[in-house]
């Protein structure tokens, strides 16, 4: 049992959502996906009937330095009979710019199972660079990044406003540059088309998208995950499933609150 619970961890949970949102309406201002205040709950299940645990994601706006910046706070931990086998306490924070999207700050503080991270990054996108304080072992370091790189939150957040989705087809790729633990790496997400889920808060019209991965200890191959969001200018995470290298791993929103557009839902 512990082993099969060894798969589940916040930090790929967290890795899927930053992906869950990976399109957006438009790049008008007024058109922008969100506003401070909203918050999103997920329930997390193992094999499709086990609750694993839960995550959360909440928007705030604040001023870090000066400049107005949206400051997204994500926690995950695991829950019931889970928490007696692998306990989790994850915490994740990111403060990008309110305008361009692009962060200044991220936060990483873990204990899965005992395995412990503290990592704070401090982004300078003019000089593309990183600077990373890992307090657990008292190091710093200063790594190259890539153009407008995105921490792994202040994704999710980014696509959601600079995607237009209206014209996407079937196949199409979107990819990003992103930073995460101490090295750049390339972020695609793959359209596979429209579907109509059923969902605890009735049927919603969704945009299903694939995410390639990378296989190995925990994915089974590359395209493991799906992803469903909702075909609205909110572009809310309903429902997420991964294939692991043991089971699977599914994660449905639960409780959401702070939306900024009408949420369309079809009831019976």
């Amino acid at each position: 049992m512990l082993q099969l619970l060894n798969c589940f961890t916040m930090k790929y949970t967290f890795l899927i959502f930053a992906f869950l949102l990976a399109s957006a309406s438009s790049n008008a201002q007024d058109s922008t996906a969100f506003n401070g205040g909203e918050f999103f709950k997920f329930r997390v299940s193992y094999s499709g009937y086990l609750t694993a645990g839960e995550a959360t994601l909440a928007v705030h706006e604040t001023q870090l330095n000066g400049k107005p910046v949206f400051h997204v706070v994500g926690k995950g931990k695991s829950t019931g009979a889970v928490r007696w086998f692998y306990k989790i306490d994850d915490l994740y924070e990111s403060y990008f710019d309110k305008y361009s999207g692009l962060p200044y700050k991220f936060i990483r503080k873990i204990d899965e199972g005992g395995h412990t991270k503290d990592v704070e990054i401090e982004f300078d996108q003019e000089s593309n660079t990183a600077h990373v304080n890992n307090k657990k072992h008292k190091v710093k370091s200063k790594i190259p990044t890539e153009t407008a790189v995105q921490d792994m939150i202040s994704a999710f957040y980014f696509l959601r406003n600079n995607y237009e989705t209206d014209s996407i087809k079937i196949g199409e790729e979107v990819s990003l540059n992103m930073f995460f633990d101490e090295e750049n790496y390339k972020f695609k997400l793959r359209f596979l088309g429209r579907e109509r889920l059923d969902t605890k808060f009735g049927v919603i019209e969704t945009l299903k998208f694939r995410p390639l991965v990378m296989a190995g200890r925990v994915f089974k191959e590359q395209e493991s995950l799906t992803l469903w969001v909702s075909a609205d200018q909110n572009k809310v995470p309903l429902k997420i499933k991964a294939d692991l290298a043991v089971g699977s791993l599914r994660a449905d929103l639960k409780e959401f609150k702070g939306l900024k557009h009408p949420f369309l839902i079809e009831f019976d």
